[in-house]
């Protein structure tokens, strides 16, 4: 039932959940809520929570989740969260998870469903460390899925192509080591809560997309 969508997702960095959230929010209409693009929103606005998250950021620290989470319900009051949305980002701990409960609830909300798309380790790595972006045109290509004709030159224009410090693989390693032992208690949390959708996340991004659907019950 599309009515009351309200989905939190759950996916390792480069597991494709961005991809398969932008099509559910292409096809059903529910608004995407990324606590990173609020607390940006906020700061460029000025609002009182804005101010006091860019107190935190100038300083280099993190926003602290009491923050996060009022931007969050202050963004769930509006008109068109009514017939659902996606949290992309939030919770990103148990922690958080609970305080997202209590809130909801003060709402007269709860979540549908926890989505977690999930793709093995080694399959992550390739997609992270894999990536090189051309130079000049700023092309992307995967030297293991979409790799240029001539190993480390560009097919579009010819320039040089080179990797991220961000995609090197000992940055990737940690950044899953993180997502892993802050993130992965979640699926537990919300597995107890009998909420819990897990889909594989390999294969084709319609293959995907189906199987999404079919664990949220979408026609």
């Amino acid at each position: 039932m599309i009515s009351g969508m309200r989905l939190v997702l759950l996916g390792a960095p480069g597991a494709g959940k961005g991809t398969q959230a932008k099509i559910l929010v292409e096809k059903y209409g529910v608004p995407q809520i990324s606590t990173g693009d609020l607390l940006r929103a906020a700061v460029a606005a000025g609002t009182a929570l804005g101010k006091e998250a860019k107190s935190y950021m100038d300083k280099g620290e993190l926003v602290p989740d009491s923050v996060v989470l009022g931007m969050v319900e202050e963004r769930l009051k509006q008109d068109d969260c009514k017939k659902g949305y996606i949290l992309d980002g939030f919770p990103r701990n148990t922690k958080q998870a609970e305080a997202l409960d209590k809130m909801l609830s003060s709402l007269n909300m709860s979540l549908t469903a926890a989505l977690s798309v999930d793709v093995p380790f080694e399959d992550l790595m390739k997609r992270l460390t894999g990536r090189r972006t051309c130079k000049a045109c700023g092309q992307m290509y995967n030297v293991y899925f979409n790799p240029p004709k001539k190993e480390g030159i560009c097919d579009k224009c010819g320039g040089e192509l080179f990797q991220r410090d961000d995609d090197k693989e000992e940055t990737i390693k940690k950044r899953l080591e993180v997502y892993n032992a802050q993130t992965a208690p979640l699926i537990d949390y919300y597995g107890k809560k009998g909420i819990l959708k897990s889909v594989s996340g390999t294969g084709s991004i319609d293959d995907i997309f189906k199987k999404v659907c079919n664990a949220l019950g979408l026609k």
